[in-house]
C-alpha cells in the first residue's frame, strides 16, 4: 500500500534536499580550492628550491677559477707526532697540501676565512665566518638571500691561532652541493679507500692536513660542537666520547694536544646530524 505525503511535507523534503546539495557543492568547492592552493604552494616550494640550487651552481661557477685547488708539495711542519712509528699518521703526512687563491674570493665576500676539500665528495668550497651562526644558513657566498646557505665556520671558532675544535657547518642539499655529498663518508665504498681519510683545509695564512678519526650520526645536540675546554681532563673526556661514537673502519689515535676539525650537517629528517671529526697532522705557511 502506497504511503502518501502532504504537499507541505513534499516541499519541505525538497528544500532539505536542495540545502544538502548546496552544502555538498560548497564542501566540494572548498576542497577543490584547498587542493589548488596546496598544488600551487608545492610548485612554489619546488621552484624556489630549484632556483636556490641554480643560484648556488652559478655562484660556484663564477668563483671556480679561484677555488680550483692545486697541489702544493712543500713538506710542511708535522704536528703532534705520535710515538708509534707504525701509525697511519706517517702515511698521511706524505700527502701534498691543496691550496686556493683567496685574493679574488675576498673581493666577492670579505667574510672568507678558508677553503675546504674532502676526497671523493664534491666538497671543494671557500669557507666564510661572521659574528653569528644564523646568517649563512640563509645567505649564499654572494651574501644574497638563499635557503641553500653556504659553508661557514662557527663564530666561536678561532683559526689564528687555531682553537681546540674548529667547526664548519653546511646544509645537506639533495643534489649534493655544499655538504650534500658528505653523506658519502657513510658508504663502504668511501670507507674502504683509506686515502679518503684526509681533509684539506686552508686559511688565509696556512695550508693544513687533517686526519679523520671519527664519523657518526647523532640526534641534534651541542656537546660535539664544544669549542672551549676548561682543562685537560674535560678535553680528554670529550675526545673519548666522540671516538666511541665512531661507526667507521677508521682507527686513529687522538690526544689532548691535537687540534680538531669538525664538519656538521643535517641528516635524516633534519633532527639528526652527520658529524666528521679530524685532527691536524701537518701545516705550512700559505704561499699565496
Amino acid at each position: 500500500m502506497k504511503k502518501y505525503i502532504s504537499i507541505e511535507e513534499y516541499f519541505r523534503k525538497q528544500t532539505i534536499s536542495k540545502k544538502n546539495n548546496n552544502n555538498l557543492k560548497i564542501v566540494r568547492y572548498i576542497f577543490g580550492l584547498l587542493c589548488i592552493i596546496i598544488i600551487l604552494f608545492s610548485l612554489y616550494i619546488i621552484f624556489k628550491w630549484s632556483f636556490d640550487n641554480y643560484k648556488i651552481h652559478q655562484i660556484y661557477k663564477n668563483i671556480s677559477q679561484n677555488i680550483n685547488s692545486y697541489q702544493n708539495n712543500n713538506p710542511g711542519q708535522l704536528v703532534n707526532e705520535p710515538y708509534n712509528k707504525k701509525s697511519n699518521y706517517y702515511y698521511y703526512v706524505t700527502f701534498p697540501f691543496y691550496q686556493a687563491d683567496f685574493s679574488n674570493l675576498l673581493e666577492v665576500n670579505n667574510d672568507t676565512v678558508g677553503f675546504i676539500k674532502v676526497p671523493n665528495t664534491i666538497i671543494n668550497y671557500p669557507i666564510v665566518q661572521t659574528n653569528n651562526n644564523e646568517y649563512y644558513l640563509t645567505h649564499s657566498f654572494d651574501k644574497k638571500k638563499n635557503k641553500a646557505g653556504w659553508l661557514f665556520m662557527d663564530y666561536r671558532s678561532s683559526i689564528d691561532p687555531l682553537g681546540d675544535n674548529t667547526i664548519i657547518y653546511g646544509h645537506r642539499r639533495i643534489d649534493g652541493t655544499l655538504f650534500g655529498s658528505l653523506r658519502n663518508v657513510l658508504t663502504s665504498t668511501w670507507q674502504n679507500n683509506k686515502d679518503n681519510y684526509i681533509i684539506y683545509f686552508s686559511t688565509l695564512k696556512e695550508n693544513m692536513l687533517f686526519q679523520i678519526f671519527s664519523i657518526y650520526t647523532i640526534e641534534k645536540e651541542s656537546y660535539y660542537i664544544t669549542t672551549y675546554f676548561r682543562n685537560s681532563l674535560e678535553k680528554q673526556t670529550w675526545l673519548d666520547t666522540i671516538q666511541k661514537r665512531n661507526i667507521s673502519k677508521i682507527a686513529t689515535e687522538v690526544d689532548i694536544n691535537d687540534k680538531i676539525l669538525t664538519l656538521s650537517t643535517c641528516f635524516g629528517d633534519s633532527s639528526e646530524r652527520l658529524v666528521v671529526h679530524a685532527k691536524l697532522i701537518k701545516k705550512q705557511i700559505n704561499e699565496k
